[in-house]
C-alpha cells in the first residue's frame, strides 16, 4: 500500500448566505480553488486521476464533475461527489487517500464547495396528486422523534453538559478574536473581489447577550451561520511526491462513525477517540485540532468529550468565525489543519459532527 501525502490545501474565503459570493455557481466557486491547490503542489491538471467534493444542498447532478470540466481537468475524470452532509468535505479526503493507498490513483483532488446562496429549491411530491410541499431539509433518521431540528439538538447537548450561554458565547468571541489576529491569505484564492473570510467582527459580550435567540442559549452569536465556500486538497502517493521532491504532510488516517441520531454534535468524539487508539495515540500528542464549530455548544462538548486541551483547537479561529458552508466545511478545516502544521510541525486533527448523528475525524502529521 502507498503511503499518502498532502501537498497543498487551498480553499476560498467564506461569506454568509446571500453575501459577496451567492451569485457564484458551484464551479465557479471550486474550479479556481482547484487551479490554485494545483500549481501550490507542482502539478499540471493532467496529472489529476479523480476529483472527489463533499457537497449537501446541489440536489444531485454530480457537481465534482462540473467542477472538474471548469477547471481544465481531463474528461477521462469522472468526478464523485459525496453527500454525507457536514462531514461530506471531510470524508472526500477519506475516500481520496483509500484510493491512493490502495492505488487505484496516484494524483486525487478532496474537498468540498457548497453555495447555501444557490441551493435549489426543496419540494415533495404528493402521491395522490395534491400540491408538492416545501421542505427545508431531508429527514435524517426514519423516526420523527429522533430527528431533532439542529437547534433544538444542540440547546440539548448544552442541557444535559452543563455548558451555559455564557460559556458558549465565550467561545464565539474567542473564535473570532483568533480569525482577526491570523493573517490566512496563503491559504484564501480570492473570488468575486473577497480576499478574507466576509463574516469576521469583533464581537464583545455585550453584542452576543443582544444576539436573538434561536433556541434556548443557542443565539445567532454562538451558531454559526449558513455560508458558501470551497476547499480543495491535493493528495499524491509517496512516488508523485518523491518525483516532485515535495515532502507535504503525512496521511495518518481518518475514520467517520454514527452516533445518536438526536444529538448529533456529539458524533465526533468516538470517531476522535477510536481513531486515535488506532494510531496509538493520545490527546496530548495534539499539536492542532481543528474542530468544526457550527455551534459553540458543539465544539466545547467534543472538545470536552474527547479530552483535547482547548488551547491548541481552532488556532486561526473556526466556523464560528467564518460560517458554515455545509459540504464544504469539513474540508475547510482540512485546509487550516495543513497550514496550522506546516508552520508549527507535528501531529494535528481534523473533525466534524453532521446531521443524523455523523462524525468523521483525520490525522495528519508534519
Amino acid at each position: 500500500m502507498s503511503c499518502v501525502r498532502i501537498l497543498a490545501a487551498m480553499r476560498s474565503p467564506v461569506a454568509p448566505r446571500g453575501g459577496v459570493l451567492s451569485r457564484l455557481e458551484i464551479p465557479e466557486l471550486a474550479a479556481p480553488v482547484l487551479g490554485a491547490a494545483l500549481a501550490a503542489a507542482g502539478l499540471e491538471p493532467g496529472e489529476v486521476e479523480e476529483l472527489v467534493l463533499g457537497n449537501a444542498l446541489g440536489a444531485g447532478g454530480n457537481p465534482a464533475r462540473l467542477v472538474a470540466l471548469a477547471a481544465g481537468l481531463p474528461a477521462r475524470v469522472g468526478g464523485l461527489t459525496i453527500d454525507r452532509q457536514c462531514c461530506g468535505g471531510l470524508d472526500a479526503l477519506v475516500v481520496g487517500a483509500a484510493m491512493i493507498a490502495s492505488g487505484q490513483a496516484e494524483v486525487v483532488a478532496a474537498g468540498g464547495v457548497e453555495s447555501y446562496s444557490r441551493r435549489p429549491l426543496r419540494l415533495r411530491t404528493d402521491p395522490d396528486g395534491g400540491p408538492a410541499i416545501a421542505y427545508d431539509r431531508p429527514p435524517f433518521t426514519p423516526w420523527p422523534e429522533l430527528d431533532p431540528e439542529m437547534d433544538a439538538a444542540a440547546e440539548a447537548l448544552g442541557v444535559e453538559g452543563d455548558i451555559t450561554r455564557e460559556a458558549q458565547d465565550a467561545w464565539a468571541i474567542e473564535s473570532h478574536r483568533k480569525a482577526l489576529a491570523t493573517d490566512l491569505s496563503g491559504e484564501i484564492v480570492p473570488l468575486a473581489g473577497l480576499e478574507r473570510d466576509a463574516f469576521n467582527r469583533a464581537l464583545s459580550p455585550r453584542l452576543a447577550a443582544r444576539a436573538p435567540v434561536l433556541s434556548g442559549a443557542i443565539t445567532a452569536a454562538n451558531a454559526a451561520v449558513a455560508a458558501d465556500g470551497a476547499a480543495i486538497c491535493i493528495l499524491v502517493s509517496e512516488r508523485v511526491a518523491a518525483r516532485l521532491g515535495r515532502d507535504g504532510l503525512g496521511w495518518r488516517g481518518g475514520l467517520t462513525l454514527g452516533g445518536r441520531p438526536d444529538r448529533p454534535g456529539l458524533a465526533p468524539v468516538a470517531a476522535i477517540r477510536s481513531l486515535m487508539l488506532r494510531q496509538g495515540l493520545v490527546a496530548a500528542d495534539l499539536r492542532v485540532a481543528e474542530v468544526m464549530e457550527a455551534y459553540a455548544v458543539q465544539a466545547i462538548a467534543c472538545v470536552r468529550g474527547a479530552g483535547i486541551d482547548p488551547g491548541v483547537v481552532n488556532p486561526g479561529g473556526g466556523g464560528l468565525a467564518r460560517g458554515h458552508p455545509v459540504g464544504a466545511s469539513g474540508a475547510i478545516n482540512a485546509v487550516r489543519l495543513v497550514h496550522e502544521l506546516s508552520a508549527r510541525g507535528g501531529t494535528g486533527l481534523a473533525a466534524i459532527a453532521a446531521a443524523g448523528g455523523l462524525g468523521t475525524a483525520v490525522l495528519l502529521t508534519s
